[in-house]
């Protein structure tokens, strides 16, 4: 097996920890290898879709990232049927849009909110 170093900021380490305790994984690796499954299941369900998509987007982001939020949300408005933006805690902000089209621009729209720092948690759903 590999052995790859990464650079994690100590709340992000202390959160593994944290989830390494409550689920029972035997170590830090365990917990990330587990997580980079699920975000490689999640990118080739994503890159199988075709033809027309009725998906579900959230977003939880930094409350001073609205602009760029703004910025993508303008580009592929032609996709967004509805979208819902509330406050949360902690100066965040959950974003719901419900899309409906072409299954490459709902890919798209994802990966350009995947794409920016300031989203701390994306999730797409096929309905």
């Amino acid at each position: 097996m590999a052995i790859v170093s990464i650079s994690l900021k100590n709340r992000l380490l202390e959160e593994i920890d944290d989830l390494r305790r409550d689920v029972g994984f035997s170590g830090r690796s365990e917990v990330v290898r587990a997580g980079l499954r699920m975000l490689l299941e999640e990118h080739n369900q994503k890159s199988m879709l075709s033809g027309r998509v009725d998906a579900l987007l959230l977003l939880i982001h930094d409350e001073k990232s609205f602009e760029d939020i703004s910025r993508i949300r303008h580009r592929y408005q032609r996709v967004i049927k509805m979208q819902l933006h509330s406050h949360l805690e902690n100066d965040k902000c959950l974003e719901v849009m419900l899309l409906n089209g072409d299954a490459g621009d709902v890919k798209k729209i994802t990966d350009d909110y995947q794409a920016n720092r300031r989203i701390h948690n994306i999730k797409l759903v096929i309905i």
